[in-house]
């Protein structure tokens, strides 16, 4: 009696988890979603006694913007171009004392920046973490007035980003984000052995970002 006992208990468990399954309401995945980005903010460079030396300030204003393509598991795959531009004047040091040359000067940095990241989704919550990291290419343009272009400066370097902030939904298409992010581009500057950074012994073209961002897209 044993073993039909077990069979129609097992057959009535089988028709209960149907039944369940079939009150459940269904779930559906999350879309592949892209979104485009414009931002600002300032950069604090790491080569901060050339950049004071040259621009009068070690930081300043960066505008940029892009595009993301956001995964159903919530990762995310973007890429962001931006600028900065300071100008001043050439300078030379001399016992350790910088000497404007009165030779004005424009510095001009452009990263173009691949990153990949996750966002920490929570349900219900209009509040979303996000962190990440990649690589980039750093375009960076030194012209001043009078010289040739055997004197200026235009190369490209790599360099290497992590970053993290925090959105905060405010339409079903529209966010706004806060983020930070830091950059190396090791061995970019000081190559110029009577240049400024070279005396200073500054050679990375990174620094820290704070920006904020206005994101179209869900």
């Amino acid at each position: 009696m044993r073993r039909p006992v077990l069979i129609a208990l097992g057959i009535t468990m089988l028709f209960a988890n149907v039944a369940v399954a079939q009150r459940r309401p269904a779930t559906t995945r999350r879309p592949i979603t892209v979104r485009g980005f414009g931002d600002f903010g300032s950069t604090w460079f790491n080569a901060s006694r050339s950049f004071e030396t040259i621009l009068g300030s070690s930081s300043g204003l960066v505008f940029g913007g892009g595009g993301e393509v956001v995964l159903p598991q919530n990762i995310f795959i973007g890429v962001r171009a931006s600028r900065f531009r300071g100008t001043g004047q050439r300078a030379f040091l001399f016992d350790g004392e910088p000497f404007d040359l009165g030779i004005d000067t424009t510095v001009t940095v452009r990263p173009l920046e691949f990153t990949g990241g996750y966002r920490f989704v929570a349900p219900a919550s209009r509040v979303i973490p996000y962190a990440g990291g990649g690589i980039g290419w750093h375009r960076y343009e030194e012209t001043s007035d009078f010289s040739s272009d055997a004197d200026n400066v235009d190369e490209t370097f790599r360099g290497y980003h992590v970053m993290g902030g925090a959105e905060v939904r405010i339409r079903r298409w529209l966010g706004v984000a806060g983020e930070a992010q830091f950059t190396t581009v090791p061995d970019a500057l000081g190559t110029n052995a009577t240049g400024v950074s070279s005396t200073f012994g500054e050679t990375n073209l990174g620094g820290a970002t704070f920006r904020a961002k206005v994101v179209i897209g869900r």
